[in-house]
């Protein structure tokens, strides 16, 4: 038994049809179908039930593909961790990020790593939180830039920064002022938030954070990024719930009001597994701590009626 039939035997699973993962694999069908069969008269059974149009798991099918997965998984680690081994001085390092991290924490994060590890291999992917902890489980990324809160189990957080959400407000609004702000205030205002599509946590959070005090939020204008949201405050259209990193991003023509007693804490963490072999796992933490700190200090500055508390925590 080959990794390749494993590889081949998955995407049949999971396409459910041995002509399309035929074309997602670049192979011909009539081989793919011979590999298949080679693979069920190793293991001898079956482990596709084949009808006219596609195919499903037999119960022996189930149980084999999850194997399979997790085979498949360990090997490509295995490459991986070999490859770090050989670089030492490099090395790969694959990095999720939730995509209000995107703007604010990622660019800082990388630019630390290249000034220490400027041959080190960067992969970055935009994934919602459940998705990259499901991806550290599964070993496809090494940490995440995720919010809380997260589920107990193998992943950790490595470092914290609280990032609570407060209110975008274009200059020369009545709501602006000069201290922490009851979002109660704001109820009959028109919001900007980023599309739920693209964000759904994020916009359940700054919904919630209305409902939970009485109101829904007049949402009539969206945006499919933060940059979007704060150009389309800063136009005059509405006020907005972002994250406070969000100032780092904005223009002159936006004030930013912290939220007095929100109902909701907001957080941005590094999360990874528990005893990550990754060399540059460790690094990441410290760099992330790093960021995380200077932008704390920021927000204390920029933010209006931020309270004064510890904004960042590294956890061992």
């Amino acid at each position: 038994m080959e990794l390749r039939h494993l590889r081949y035997f998955v995407a049949v699973a999971e396409l459910g049809s041995i002509s399309r993962a035929a074309q997602k694999l670049f192979i011909a069908q009539p081989p793919l179908s011979l590999q298949i069969k080679q693979l069920e008269d190793e293991v001898g059974t079956s482990l596709l039930i084949r009808y006219p149009r596609g195919v499903r798991l037999s119960p022996a099918g189930e149980t084999f593909l999850a194997e399979a997965k997790d085979i498949l998984l360990r090997a490509d680690r295995a490459v991986r961790l070999a490859r770090q081994t050989d670089n030492a001085a490099g090395g790969v390092v694959r990095i999720g990020y939730v995509p209000t991290a995107g703007h604010t924490i990622l660019p800082r994060l990388i630019r630390l790593l290249r000034q220490r590890r400027p041959e080190c291999d960067i992969e970055v992917r935009e994934m919602t939180t459940a998705q990259q902890i499901q991806a550290l489980r599964y070993h496809e990324i090494d940490v995440g830039l995720v919010r809380p809160p997260l589920e107990a189990g193998p992943v950790v957080v490595a470092a914290k920064l609280s990032d609570p959400f407060c209110l975008a407000i274009p200059k020369g609004h009545p709501l602006v002022g000069d201290a922490a702000l009851d979002l109660r205030s704001a109820a009959q205002c028109v919001f900007v938030s980023v599309t739920r599509q693209r964000g759904p946590a994020y916009f359940d959070q700054t919904v919630g954070l209305c409902t939970d005090i009485g109101f829904n939020p007049n949402i009539r204008y969206e945006s499919s990024t933060l940059y979007g949201v704060l150009e389309l405050v800063g136009a005059g259209l509405g006020v907005a719930l972002v994250p406070a990193s969000a100032v780092t991003l904005a223009s002159d023509r936006l004030i930013f009001r912290a939220l007095s007693q929100p109902s909701r804490v907001g957080a941005l963490v590094l999360a990874q597994l528990k005893e990550d072999p990754n060399p540059l796992v460790g690094l990441l933490t410290e760099l992330t701590a790093q960021v995380f700190t200077e932008l704390s200090e920021e927000l204390d500055r920029l933010v209006v009626g931020l309270r004064d508390e510890p904004t960042v925590r590294t956890e061992q």
